[in-house]
């Protein structure tokens, strides 16, 4: 079942096809070999369906979580560069 007919842009390869064209000419598809319903989407880039498995989001830290590592580590250099340093 055809899906798509000129003018418009081209379901495969999302080229535009003018009004009276008989198929895409980037891409050559026409309603016998590609203007359907199973390939309605193929010209967006669409994830595939294995492809969702994407890492979690990080969590970011409390304000005061981070500042507080922030002294800790400034103290440490501070101590560090004192004990070096006679």
């Amino acid at each position: 079942m055809d899906t798509f007919s000129p003018p418009g842009d081209c379901p495969v390869c999302g080229e535009f096809v003018p009004a009276g064209d008989t198929s895409c000419k980037s891409c050559g598809s026409c309603p016998e070999t590609g203007w359907n319903e199973e390939t309605a989407y193929d010209g967006l880039d669409l994830p595939d369906s294995g492809d969702s498995a994407e890492a979690p989001a990080k969590k970011e830290r409390p304000l005061w979580v981070r500042l507080t590592m922030a002294a800790a580590l400034l103290l440490l250099a501070i101590v560090l560069f004192v004990l070096t340093n006679p």
